[in-house]
């Protein structure tokens, strides 16, 4: 199995982005590179065929977060500018290269996207979704069926987390500003 070129050329932004979050030492540029990495994962969701993972990825991580990010970043001092790069710990190296290692293993394991013959496109749960969503829900689109009836408290608590987080960080910052 060859992946695309624009896939292949896809992954290596993310992973160049993620990298350069997690080691460059310009916090503002640490943001900027998050934000194109969470806007390169949103495209990768899109070409998974899960659009609303991708626009909500856009709309959160890309958007949300950035705009968070930088409005903490404006009440925080800026680092030394002689240096661009975090210094980095040979066996936290070995450590994330292992976990790494460990993931990619799994990638065979994965059906081809679109595959008819998926486990998932075929299995019970998917058909009694597909079957029942409408009748059980008055739902037309099955994955918001799923997300808002089937799993709603789920959902429900998802909700909860990001607006206590979104409170939190506004009155820290707020703080911040009038203290």
């Amino acid at each position: 199995m060859n992946p695309p070129l624009v896939e292949l050329a896809l992954l290596v932004f993310v992973v160049g982005c993620a990298l350069g979050a997690a080691l460059l030492r310009d916090t503002l540029a640490a943001v900027m590179a998050f934000a194109a990495y969470s806007l390169g994962v949103s495209v990768l969701w899109l070409m998974l065929q899960a659009p609303d993972v991708g626009l909500t990825e856009a709309a959160v991580g890309a958007g949300i977060m950035t705009i968070l990010f930088l409005l903490a970043l404006a009440n925080t001092v800026t680092p030394d500018p002689d240096r661009l790069l975090e210094s980095v710990n040979l066996r936290t190296v070995l450590l994330v290269g292992g976990f790494v290692a460990v993931m990619a293993a799994t990638v065979p394991a994965l059906p081809a996207i679109g595959d008819p013959s998926s486990p998932v496109v075929g299995g019970e749960v998917t058909q009694y979704y597909l079957e029942n969503a409408y009748e059980q829900t008055d739902v037309e689109n099955s994955v918001t069926a799923v997300l808002a009836a089937y799993r709603g408290f789920d959902t429900l608590g998802e909700a909860v987390v990001v607006f206590a987080a979104g409170v939190v960080a506004l009155s820290v910052l707020r703080r911040e500003v009038f203290a």
